[in-house]
């Protein structure tokens, strides 16, 4: 069923009487299942759409409209399709208990991987999945490859029943959809031999991959499931070895370095990051591929913006693998403002001491860094740590985490976000 959940006052759904309530059945005779029924068939100037009110009443809404003039409808989220695999090296497998219950949701579904990058298998996908990617031309899609050799994938995902990744790949190309992918790498599974298969299948495809991320498997103190060898520096050098060979044909034969290894990997191996040229338009960028490339970028760039803040002293929490390559950064900051930075690494609490990403710091680990750090103006630490109602990972919240320290907390992306607008206080000491 769709649900309307909210009307753009003064829009064309506004003037109709359309209220969040509604429900919505088809559109010109054609059934609406979820959000891209809705999004693709009311695209064109003139439709009916029939529907319920809220009231029970049924109507049938004659429409048309100039071109670009937005209907103002908001649709109530939809039901999101679970995955039916078990992934030894799943995150959801490696949470603790007792977090909010949405952390726990395993999804795979390609809507959201066309509407917001989320990586699916395609393991679920039915007949009318695949027909209606090539109808709508739901591309690109964001596929979690992992391997594309059948029997290997099964083992992988945990699923004897998955189908052929490469097959339906293919069908999907042929229709003219084009795919950003990702393997984990799990030592001894999917690196080696079948990483080079998988590699060349995807590269088969030719212009329907536009990039391959090789991610290493990340686990926590929690990974139940796991049965594998850990990565380590010698995986770390030969998976960018396979990366950086592949990624060097790929430079001459089309022009892009098409595969990635992520900024882990780089900082397993001991090996310096890339330059941020190296990464294109940064398509995978959420996926750690390029992220501190990003950040020194968005650094340089922002240096001309800052005020002074001579005599301050500040902050940045980070997480144990980005802590070596804060000092550069931090010295171009203090170059540019006079103020003094310091860092502050932060272990994880939660996860266990084999999760060092920032960006999975939770809230205890932000009030351990910081408890009775008076002596700082203002502490910075990674946005990514919060979602969009200001929860971390351990259900703390960004207020009460502020109310705890005394010092002002600030979420930041690239330090340049916060610091140009910075209007610090000097720090009273009191009398003892």
């Amino acid at each position: 069923m769709v649900r309307v959940s909210r009307i753009a006052p003064g829009s064309i759904a506004d003037e109709l009487g359309i209220t969040p309530g509604t429900e919505l059945h088809s559109v010109s005779g054609r059934p609406i299942d979820d959000f891209l029924d809705w999004e693709f068939l009311t695209a064109e100037e003139a439709f009916e759409v029939q529907a319920t009110l809220p009231s029970g009443e049924q109507v049938l809404y004659d429409i048309e409209r100039s071109d670009g003039d937005a209907l103002g409808v908001e649709l109530e989220p939809p039901s999101v399709r679970r995955c039916a695999n078990r992934c030894e090296f799943c995150f959801v497998e490696g949470l603790p208990k007792g977090l909010r219950k949405p952390l726990y949701i395993r999804d795979d579904d390609y809507r959201l991987s066309f509407a917001y990058g989320n990586f699916a298998t395609l393991s679920n996908l039915k007949q009318r999945d695949t027909d209606r990617i090539l109808e709508y031309r739901l591309s690109p899609l964001y596929v979690s490859v992992h391997a594309t050799p059948w029997e290997a994938r099964k083992v992988l995902l945990n699923n004897p029943r998955v189908p052929n990744i490469i097959e339906q790949m293919r069908v999907l190309a042929a229709g003219g959809i084009q795919f950003h992918g990702q393997m984990v790498i799990v030592p001894g599974l999917n690196d080696g031999a079948v990483l080079q298969e998988s590699l060349q299948d995807l590269w088969s495809l030719e212009g329907a991959v536009l990039s391959v991320a090789l991610v290493p498997v990340g686990l926590t103190q929690f990974s139940h499931l796991y049965t594998g060898k850990t990565m380590d520096r010698a995986n770390a050098t030969a998976i960018l070895d396979v990366a950086e060979a592949w990624g060097g044909r790929a430079r001459r034969e089309r022009g892009n370095t098409w595969v990635f290894g992520s900024d882990e990997l780089y900082l397993l191996s001991g090996r310096e990051l890339p330059p941020a040229s190296f990464y294109g338009d940064f398509e995978q960028v959420e996926n750690g591929i390029g992220a501190v490339a990003t950040l020194r970028s968005r650094v340089a760039e922002g240096l001309d913006r800052l005020p002074r803040l001579d005599g301050q002293k500040i902050g940045v929490v980070t997480g144990v693998s980005m802590q070596p390559l804060m000092p550069p950064l931090l010295e171009q900051l203090a170059r540019a403002t006079g103020a003094q930075f310091e860092i502050i690494e932060a272990t994880n609490s939660l996860f266990g001491p084999t999760t060092t990403s920032a960006g999975l710091l939770v809230g205890a680990d932000i009030l351990r860094a910081l408890e009775g750090r008076s002596d700082l103006n203002l502490a910075l630490i990674p946005a990514e740590t919060i979602n969009e109602n200001g929860l971390f990972l351990d259900d703390m919240t960004l207020e009460s985490v502020r109310s705890a320290l005394s010092v002002v907390v600030e979420p930041s992306y690239d330090f340049i976000d916060v610091l140009a607008a910075a209007d610090l206080s000097p720090i009273t000491v009191e009398a003892r």
